[in-house]
Parts: structure tokens; C-alpha cells; sequence
């Protein structure tokens, strides 16, 4: 059973994303009192009871406008309204009726979608009242609500679900790579979700901070399901001063950390910088499985493509040993091919499950080969090795003495067993765990009078006349 989708569209801030939240118990969409914050379409998950919905939040609409980001803000708009089942129009009860409210009530009358009237941010006042005046915009009743507080949330979307069936089932969602493509500003990301896609998804703008929020975004190809994460882009601290420019920092390390792939975009017509680095190092510190794709490849000349490939060599050397590097231009859609490969390789790495009796057999090959550097009197003995995580794959080894083991021994574990599980795409983590005695730290039990006494005497005359 396919699930309904609910549209949300209404002017700029009058709390599309708080209900979107709202609606999906989550704080996936950015919420703050500026106006515009929202600019793509943004899609979530939710279930009332055993009814459950897609619901999309969209950019605030702007009916008057005909060119530039509120242009592409309001065609995003109407095509999710074209992809609705039913469309819940947004107005703010404390402002009232405005002109942009009409235009956009006709506007919607003229897709012939289902179009229920939501007054938000009606707290404390009576619901009579305050949506009287809605009545003129002719789309049926208003409901008065409040997206912060919840007031009447669910009581308006068991009137939407109504039509709808119910679902016994649960979500049987199965495991899927999640893909979050960030890079610095105006890298190309957006269009390169485009172009996976297949269809304008995301606007995709020349103008550096076109995205603000991160977008998820489910799709298939040749059968296999993932989620495409389109992130903000991210410049460097120093350089970061708007308040709706933070917010998106946040958002796009929090999809880094959600994801289980990350395509990290580098712009080819620039130079490989410090704050490319600085990205690449937060993913590997977070354990995320990389792709690196060298955006805008086509019109550069040979010595232009030898120099990146030297600062990619150079600057991002410790990433280089486990990920794959692809040469694209998402715009013309060239090296895309060998893309989402390298995301299903580095995703069946980072998930991969190691069986004990493999790694320990790994552990000894790579011990005989190369035994662990003498630390004083004693050398670090290394007994067997299990798993302990994915994503990114943990080792746990145990032995004796292994807190003398060496950075550099350890990166030679680290590749070894890289090399005999070909975990390609994905950074791995090496703990060591020493074993100790068992009867160290326990505490003797207490003897008993007789022993007490018994021994009390043999160390006063000795064990042969009272051993």
C-alpha cells in the first residue's frame, strides 16, 4: 500500500517546518523565527495510529515572483503539490488574511487537489474567532492548530487520514545505504542529486548557499533503494556569520553522522583547500564510509587535471588508502556511472560482517609476517580478534601487553586486515584490549575461627609441626 502524502504550503513563516516536525516527531527541518529558511522540498515519515503518511515540507511561497531563488522556491512548490494526495494550506492566525494568502488559495483551487485549511498559531486564542475571517479564502472550514505547541495536531490529521486506510503492518523499511554528498559552497551537490535522479529534485542555483537544510530524498536505480542527503555547504568557521548559515553547519554534520556513505564533492575549477581537508578529516573521525568525486572535470586542460590530482595526493593522502576517487561533471552527467558502484562497495565494507575465526586467523598471518616491536623486557602478544561494530568496522584484539602497541604497527593491522577482507571505501578502527588475571583484584574470603587459629600457629612454630 502506497502512503499518502501531504503537501505543506503557506507563505514564508508562518510554521510549515515546526508542523513538519511536528507531524514527523523529529527536528529534521529548520525552525527559527526568519523567514524563507526552507528552501527545497523536504520529505518525512509519520503514522497516526496505524495510518501511515509522507509528508513534505516546502519553501515558502511566493506567488508574485517570476525570477531569481524565490522563483525556483515556488516551481519546487507546485511540483510537490502535483505529486499530493492531499494539500494542507498554512495560514498565520495572528496576522490574519493577507493578499499572498489569496493568491495562493486560488492558486491551489486550480490544481484540483484535495486542500484542507490549517490557522496556526492560534495558542490561547478561540478558535472561532480567530478563524472567522478565513472563511473568505472559500477552501471549506478552517481548523485552527498550533505547530509548536500541538494544540489540535492530531485531531486535524485523523480528519486528513480519513480517507485513507488503515495499515496492520509496520513499516517494513529494509536496511538501505544512506548517502549524504557534502563539500564546500557551490561544489555542485545539488546538481549532482539531480542528475542521479533524473529530474530538477533540488534547486540547483549559481549562487553559493543555495541549499540551507538538509534534504533527504529515497530513490532507486536498477532495483536498489537509497537516500540521497543534499547538504549545505560548509566554509570554513571563521567565514560562517549568518544565523541561517549556522543552522545549516549543524544540519549537514548531523546528516554525516546519520549517513553510512559520504560523497565528498571537491570543485575541480578550484583548488584542493585546507577546508577540503578539514571536511574529509570530520567524516573519517566519524567513521563514515567515503567516496570522493572531483566535480566539474570537463574543459580543464591536461596540466590543470595533473595539478588537482597532486593537491588531491597531497592534501587528502590520509583518506586515499580506502577511498575511491571519481572524476565527474554532474552537469552533463560524465563519470557518473562508476558513482553509485563505489557507494554500494564502501556501504557492503562498512556493514560487513567479520566472522571471529577469520579475523583471528588474519590477526596471526599478519603477527607471523611482522611481529609487534619488543617494548623493554617484554613484547606485546596478540591472541585472537572479533568484531565489535559496523559502520565503521571495529576489531577488537585481545592479548597481553598490547598498550605498548605502536601507532605505526597498529596502521599495519589496520591495512592487513583491509587487504584480507577487502573492506574498500570505508575507514577502520583497530581496538586492543589487554587480558588480566582473574584472581587479581579478587578479594580473599574471610577464614573461619579454626583456620584462623590453625594458621596463626604454623607461623608461629612453623609448617612442619602444624602444616
Amino acid at each position: 500500500m502506497m502512503k499518502p502524502t501531504l503537501v505543506l504550503v503557506g507563505r514564508p513563516n508562518v510554521g510549515k517546518s515546526a508542523l513538519f516536525n511536528r507531524l514527523t516527531r523529529s527536528r529534521d527541518a529548520i525552525v527559527a523565527d526568519i523567514p524563507g529558511l526552507t528552501r527545497d522540498r523536504h520529505y518525512g515519515h509519520g503514522r497516526l495510529g496505524h495510518k501511515p503518511y509522507l509528508v513534505v515540507d516546502t519553501g515558502g511561497l511566493e506567488p508574485t515572483s517570476e525570477e531569481g531563488i524565490l522563483s525556483e522556491m515556488a516551481r519546487q512548490t507546485r511540483q510537490a503539490v502535483d505529486e499530493a494526495d492531499k494539500v494542507l494550506f498554512l495560514v498565520d492566525g495572528r496576522q490574519g488574511v493577507t493578499s499572498h494568502d489569496r493568491i495562493i488559495a486560488d492558486q491551489l483551487r486550480r490544481t484540483g487537489r484535495r486542500i484542507v485549511l490549517a490557522v496556526n498559531k492560534t495558542e490561547g486564542m478561540p478558535a472561532a474567532v480567530v478563524t472567522a475571517e478565513f472563511h473568505e479564502l472559500g477552501l471549506g472550514e478552517p481548523y485552527a492548530i498550533s505547530a509548536i505547541h500541538g494544540d489540535n495536531v492530531n485531531e486535524l490529521m485523523e480528519l486528513i487520514l480519513l480517507d485513507f486506510p488503515q495499515s496492520d503492518d509496520g513499516e517494513s523499511e529494509g536496511r538501505h545505504p544512506k548517502v549524504a554528498i557534502v563539500g564546500r559552497p557551490n561544489a555542485g551537490k545539488s546538481t549532482l542529486v539531480n542528475a542521479l535522479l533524473g529530474e530538477e529534485r533540488v534547486i540547483a542555483f549559481d549562487q553559493p548557499g543555495t541549499t540551507r537544510d538538509s534534504i533527504y530524498i529515497d530513490f532507486s536505480h536498477k532495483g536498489r533503494t537509497y537516500t540521497l542527503i543534499d547538504t549545505a555547504g560548509l566554509r570554513r568557521r571563521g567565514r560562517v556569520f549568518e544565523t541561517v548559515e549556522k543552522f545549516s553547519v549543524v544540519k549537514t554534520l548531523q546528516a554525516i553522522e546519520d549517513a553510512n556513505v559520504v560523497i565528498l564533492m571537491l570543485d575541480a575549477q578550484n583548488e584542493i583547500s585546507d577546508q577540503d581537508a578539514h571536511i574529509a578529516g570530520f567524516i573519517r573521525e566519524a567513521g563514515r564510509a567515503l567516496v570522493l568525486a572531483v566535480n566539474k572535470w570537463d574543459g580543464l586542460s591536461d596540466y590543470a587535471r595533473h595539478t588537482i590530482k597532486a593537491e588531491i595526493a597531497r592534501k587528502l593522502s590520509f583518506v586515499l588508502d580506502f577511498a575511491q576517487v571519481h572524476y565527474i561533471s554532474a552537469l552533463h552527467g560524465n563519470g557518473l556511472k562508476g558513482l553509485l558502484p563505489s557507494v554500494d562497495a564502501a556501504y557492503a565494507a562498512a556493514m560487513a560482517d567479520l566472522s571471529t575465526p577469520k579475523l583471528t586467523r588474519a590477526l596471526i598471518a599478519a603477527v607471523e609476517k611482522q611481529p609487534p616491536p619488543r617494548a623493554g623486557i617484554s613484547r606485546p602478544k596478540l591472541r585472537y580478534a572479533h568484531q565489535g561494530g559496523s559502520n565503521p568496522p571495529l576489531i577488537v584484539i585481545h592479548g597481553n601487553a598490547l598498550d605498548e602497541i605502536s601507532q605505526s604497527y597498529q596502521r599495519y593491522l589496520e591495512n592487513t586486515f583491509r587487504e584480507a577482507f577487502r573492506l574498500a571505501g570505508t575507514p577502520l578502527r583497530v581496538e586492543f584490549r589487554t587480558g588480566r588475571n582473574p584472581y587479581a583484584n579478587r578479594t580473599p574470603a574471610p577464614l573461619s575461627e579454626a583456620e584462623a587459629k590453625r594458621a596463626h600457629r604454623r607461623r608461629r612454630y612453623g609448617r612442619k609441626r602444624y602444616g
